[in-house]
């Protein structure tokens, strides 16, 4: 087993060339560069340099011990208050990424960059690809990548460096049109969305469409459920690999490796932690809490313990590539995404994809609560693979109705007359006339 091809990269920027990484000069340099980064944000930034001020003297933080003292930042601030973390001119900025609100008003999300972020976000690409292609092979990116700097574009150029052809297919809306370009692409490898993956794979497999030999397959930017997973690698006969990372980690955030034991982290850049929903304090490795984020080297709009809005996980000890590189666990999916029904038990999006994407000839589903005569109703709207809807419909009913987190609210099933499915991430859709925090 390789170790993680990140290992040579977070070892140079670290200025670790010739040493074995440990995990005492990586927390090292993580301290240098978290106090290099408050001096530079309460220098440059508006934000910062009153936030700062509120949480006491900034010239206490001396290391990564002291990161608690740090005051969090939330994805209100981001959205109110984004200009003012700026910490460079907008001459210097090139790339700006626009996430709207989740709701039909509000102010939408900026995220700014400069080339040096790009590039170091290019190098990351460039270094975890490494584990899933060779050069000379050929990769379809199922990812946006019209326009330049986009996520597609960005590992486009960085597959480039690898001498490897990508071919960048965009997002996926019908699984059909989709298998039949990658069809006539024959890619080694794939990259994209885990449901718009397998609807692709399920629809090759159900008419009979030619891939040649699929290597590998990066899952990427939404909830990666196990049985998603666990299908897909039977359909493909192929490693399956994971991705984190979110627009806030600068796209790339960490890679799993071939022992498949969570994201080894981007180190260099990033400095991650957990905390508890309720206290907001630190966790310890292994327990579940929101992930938190601090963007060590970002010149443009660096973030100081930013609440990603995501569950997770830091995993203990050494990998089993042998790598000393904190690693991610899979994420359970936003936070935002879990609902309460009127029965005090806890329904989310993850949970009904762990629980239907087993049933086969199910490409995709949309979920949405509603309020129907004082009683919760769960309304499944089934995209499945023409000729297969009567037996998803009723294994969807068996297994919504054998697991607890379901049982509860009314269940609608219907099935979705095309076989469209979602081209961005999924959510679960609350309509209720009383809706719960």
């Amino acid at each position: 087993m390789k170790i993680t091809p990140l290992e040579a990269l977070i070892n140079y920027s670290i200025g670790q060339t010739t040493e074995p990484l440990t995990r005492a000069a990586i927390e090292h340099y993580q301290g240098e560069q978290l106090c290099r980064l408050v001096d530079y944000c309460g220098e440059h930034a508006p934000f910062y340099r009153q936030k700062l001020a509120t949480a006491g003297d900034a010239g206490a933080i001396k290391g990564l011990q002291d990161l608690a003292n740090l005051l969090l930042t939330s994805e209100e601030e981001l959205r109110n208050h984004g200009p003012k973390m700026l910490c460079v001119s907008q001459d210097a900025v090139a790339r700006i990424v626009t996430l709207p609100s989740s709701g039909t008003t509000g102010v939408p999300k900026r995220i700014f960059f400069t080339e040096e972020d790009l590039e170091r976000t290019l190098e990351f690409f460039h270094q975890g690809m490494q584990t899933l292609v060779e050069p000379g092979q050929t990769v379809a990116i199922l990812l946006p990548g019209t326009t330049p700097d986009s996520t597609g574009h960005l590992l486009a150029r960085a597959l480039k460096r690898m001498a490897v052809t990508s071919h960048i297919l965009g997002l996926v809306e019908d699984p059909m049109l989709a298998a039949k370009k990658i069809a006539e692409v024959r890619p080694d490898v794939l990259v994209g969305f885990p449901v718009q993956i397998l609807a692709i794979a399920q629809v090759a497999a159900a008419y009979t469409i030619p891939f040649g030999t699929i290597r590998t397959v990066l899952l990427c930017s939404d909830y990666i459920p196990q049985s998603l997973n666990a299908r897909l690698s039977k359909l493909l006969n192929c490693q399956i690999f994971s991705h984190y990372g979110t627009v806030e980690t600068g796209l790339g955030g960490g890679v799993d490796c071939e022992a498949h034991c969570g994201c080894h982290l981007r180190e260099a850049d990033l400095l991650f932690e957990i905390i508890d929903l309720q206290t907001t304090r630190p966790l310890p490795l292994g327990e579940w809490g929101e992930i938190v984020v601090t963007t060590l080297t970002r010149t443009a709009m660096p973030l100081i313990r930013y609440r990603t809005g995501d569950y997770g996980r830091l995993l203990p000890g050494t990998c089993p590539c042998g790598s000393h590189i904190r690693r991610i666990d899979k994420v359970r999916g936003r936070m935002s995404q879990v609902r309460t029904l009127q029965n005090g038990r806890h329904l989310a999006l993850h949970s009904l994809d762990e629980i239907l994407f087993a049933i086969p000839g199910l490409l995709d589903f949309q979920a949405t609560l509603t309020r129907e005569e004082q009683q919760d109703t769960l309304q499944l709207c089934l995209v499945t693979i023409p000729g297969s809807e009567a037996e998803a419909l009723r294994l969807a009913a068996e297994v919504m109705a054998r697991h607890q987190p379901c049982q509860g609210p009314r269940l609608s099933l219907t099935i979705n007359p095309t076989s469209r499915i979602h081209r961005s991430k999924r959510i679960l859709e609350d309509k209720r006339e009383e809706i719960q925090p």
